[in-house]
């Protein structure tokens, strides 16, 4: 058997999944990397008193173990970022960062780049701010100021509500992101965000003063809020076959990008990945290209 593969590898995430019995109880669980919050989930499963609950808090303490340690791995083998990238072109230097919320959480970020074009990137559920790393080099090397950040409660970041991804106000979190960034001289700022962290970015579109956002790129997600009061040009970008438990996301994220105003654009894509996912397969030149033309319009600038 070969080493175990980094947790961020869709093919372990399956495996994971497949341990896992899905219950309603577990799938309101965040999983955490990091082994006490393993163990601390696993003696609130524990104390039910129910056996069949606390076998499956086993398995979930010995699965999170794993994957903790899967990804410690993983983070050692890392390449630096001061890496030179493939293209040859010699990498950004990064600027580790932090900034208030409006409700008193701090949240932690890395800075890539300069100039008047502002882009945050808002990652997944699966993922933390380093996952954006390549794409981020690329879109400073292409002339934008750059802004990959961990929403509360991943990496350093903590803010209310922080316990629960699901319903903590991460909008807040994407909002203090464009924010910091226009005190910093960005002059535009678009958001682009991958599954949980594009429907935080959707919902901070919604709560934005006029002119805060210039434009949103969600890769394979919809706003928990009504599409209709999205306020800037939107860029939607999904897997044909790309499904969870519910089914396919297509119909569901077609149904809320029908709603939103225009100009916008939905781009299907063939194969499963889902949303930064995309960014490991044959497709990802092409999605790079579209978010590049897309955050080059003129019609995001002022």
């Amino acid at each position: 058997m070969g080493p175990p593969k980094p947790a961020s590898s869709p093919d372990f995430f399956i495996l994971l999944e497949g341990i896992l019995p899905r219950t309603p109880l577990l799938r309101r669980l965040r999983i955490k990397r990091s082994l006490m919050d393993a163990i601390e989930i696993h003696q609130q499963l524990y104390c039910t008193g129910d056996q069949t609950t606390m076998k499956l808090g086993l398995h979930l303490l010995t699965s999170l173990s794993i994957l903790c340690l899967c990804n410690w791995a993983a983070q050692t083998r890392a390449p630096s970022q001061s890496a030179t990238p493939s293209d040859g072109k010699p990498a950004v230097e990064v600027q580790h960062v932090s900034f208030a919320t409006e409700d008193g959480g701090l949240i932690h970020a890395d800075l890539y780049g300069k100039g008047n074009q502002g882009v945050v990137l808002a990652h997944g559920g699966r993922f933390t701010k380093e996952s954006w790393q390549p794409q981020a080099q690329q879109l400073a090397r292409a002339g934008f100021h750059v802004l990959a950040f961990d929403f509360r409660g991943f990496g350093q970041s903590r803010g209310p509500g922080d316990s629960d991804m699901f319903t903590a106000p991460v909008h807040l979190d994407v909002l203090a992101a464009v924010r910091y960034l226009r005190k910093n001289g960005a002059k535009t700022v678009a958001i682009v965000g991958g599954s949980f962290g594009g429907g935080a970015a959707a919902d901070a579109s919604i709560a934005s003063q006029p002119g805060e956002i210039n434009g949103l790129v969600l890769l394979a997600a919809e706003g928990n809020g009504p599409a209709e009061r999205i306020k800037v040009p939107l860029l939607v970008i999904v897997a044909r076959d790309d499904a969870n438990d519910e089914g396919l996301r297509l119909p569901r994220i077609r149904a809320w990008f029908d709603k939103a105003p225009q100009p916008k654009k939905l781009l299907v894509l063939d194969g499963s990945a889902h949303a930064q996912f995309l960014f490991q397969t044959d497709q990802s030149d092409r999605v790079m290209r579209e978010v590049l033309q897309f955050l080059s319009a003129t019609n995001l600038r002022k």
